[in-house]
């Protein structure tokens, strides 16, 4: 990226974000502004994509809403975006996880999850 824009955007860039990564499943907060009111709604599901950086920075989450796949797609720097939170971490095994739009039920948010330290010593025992 060019040093001008990235010195111009620099202000712009949120901070108070946590680590998320492909795979994890993630409720996000966005502000919603109907009329002159405004409130949060909560958008949860699988992060499966990471696009862009820096100021461009952008995620899709999927979730299944009433038996039907639903994409949404969240700019990391917007100011509509309240806060992240991180509901499970995971292990994915690839930078995109697209081929979970072709999955049924269960199989469509089945993520290898990340166990615990703890966890892989009991297993181990």
């Amino acid at each position: 990226m060019n040093p001008v824009i990235k010195e111009l955007t620099a202000h712009q860039l949120k901070t108070n974000l946590p680590p998320f990564k492909v795979g994890d499943g993630v409720r996000v907060h966005t502000k919603v502004r109907e009329g002159d009111k405004e409130r949060i709604q909560i958008f949860s599901g699988i992060v499966i994509a990471l696009k862009g950086s820096g100021i461009h920075e952008s995620f899709t989450v999927r979730r299944i809403s009433y038996g039907e796949g639903v994409e949404r797609v969240f700019p990391v720097n917007s100011p509509n975006i309240d806060k992240i939170e991180i509901e499970k971490n995971s292990e994915p095994m690839k930078a995109r996880l697209y081929y979970l739009r072709n999955r049924q039920g269960k199989a469509a948010v089945a993520v290898k999850e990340r166990r615990s330290e703890r966890a892989e010593a009991a297993a181990t025992t």
